[in-house]
């Protein structure tokens, strides 16, 4: 099987909260989603999309990808899409860096694999584990009584794991904090995700202030080495996210003891192949996970689901759906979440089938 085309399509995903807030008063209203359709010669068209959270957020921005992609893609045309080492090692070679664009094509030729294989992605990945898994609610920054209104609005769906959007003045974080953490029960998980937001003092003020709350500290600073001193600060539960994007970050911070949870998502590593290598490592070394990915829609929630659903319940923290969050459904056959629960698709591939008139016309072919 070789590649013959592969065509690229930008589509918008507005909200259905309206805009999304977070740390340093970043926001968006819509977001930028690039879709890819790698096409073979065997008639097997596979499906991949990357959905960066903007250039404020990580190195990564939606028109880079597809400017990427574009340079990228006439050294896949002629590759074996079902190989993914080879692809995966073509790309590092044609490409150095910028695993944001490479995570649409590799997400693609897993689709193609399995409908080629006739087994669907999770499988290929190993296996579910049980019948589905949770998911987190990203509450986005607002003032606190507010998220903890729509705390108690998604608990009510059936969430029972939050992620509360704070890194911005420490003083309402702390109360964000407290006030989210009075409305849940016990069992309930709270996860402070600062996405680098605060200063170091900022920080240490922050988990002093709520030593008794039962919380999670996400990714409070920056820099890596200023994450660890806040870690060695505080015994709540710490979880490392935009520090880890290869293998050697995660093991540093596996040595260093630089945190309990560490947030994988598949276009900051660079697709499918490279998230279940670090996912598979953390099973190995026992760190719990939260998988998911910086953004997107029905495409990127099928490749999600996948990972998640086969990885170990007792490993698997958290995962997040994105295709509910967006008002625009791009693809027939995603999964759906059900009581804050999801479950991984169990037709070949993806499981999805694009709706071509929602993509349009794609911006440009690479032939």
């Amino acid at each position: 099987m070789k590649i013959t085309r592969i065509k690229v399509y930008q589509v918008d995903l507005p909200l259905h909260e309206g805009s999304y807030k977070w740390s340093g008063g970043k926001s968006v209203d819509v977001f930028d989603s690039t879709v890819v359709a790698v096409e073979t010669d065997s008639g097997i068209t596979g499906y991949g999309e990357i959905c960066p959270l903007g250039p404020f957020y990580l190195p990564a921005y939606a028109k880079g990808a597809r400017t990427g992609i574009n340079e990228l893609g006439p050294h896949l045309l002629g590759e074996d899409p079902t190989r993914l080492g080879p692809i995966n090692w073509h790309m590092d070679k044609a490409l150095q860096g910028h695993p944001y664009v490479k995570s649409a094509l590799d997400m693609a030729c897993w689709d193609i694999l399995g409908h080629a294989s006739n087994q669907s992605v999770c499988e290929l990945l190993g296996g579910r584990f049980g019948d589905d898994f949770h998911l987190y609610r990203a509450i986005s920054q607002e003032v606190p009584e507010e998220m903890a209104r729509k705390i108690s609005g998604y608990r009510e769906e059936g969430y029972r794991r939050f992620q509360l959007k704070v890194g911005g003045d420490p003083n309402e974080d702390i109360e964000r904090i407290h006030a989210a953490r009075a409305i849940l029960e016990p069992s309930d998980k709270l996860v402070a995700d600062a996405n680098t937001g605060w200063l170091m003092h900022e920080a240490a003020r922050v988990v002093r202030a709520v030593r008794d709350v039962d919380v999670y500290i996400e990714q409070p600073c920056a820099k890596y080495e200023e994450n660890l001193a806040i870690r060695r600060r505080t015994d709540h539960p710490f979880i490392i996210d935009e520090n880890i994007d290869s293998l050697a970050p995660l093991l540093r911070g596996h040595a260093d003891g630089a945190m309990d949870v560490v947030n994988l998502k598949i276009s900051k590593l660079g697709g499918i192949t490279k998230l279940k290598q670090a996912r598979d490592l953390c099973v190995d070394l026992g760190i719990a996970m939260t998988i998911e990915d910086s953004w997107g829609g029905d495409i990127v929630t099928a490749a999600i689901a996948a990972l998640a659903h086969s990885t170990p319940s007792e490993l698997l923290f958290s995962s997040t759906d994105f295709n509910s969050y967006v008002t625009c459904s791009i693809a027939e056959g995603a999964p759906q979440r059900s009581g804050g629960r999801l479950a991984a698709g169990i037709k070949p591939g993806l499981g999805i089938c694009p709706h071509l008139e929602v993509l349009g016309d794609p911006l440009f072919v690479v032939e």
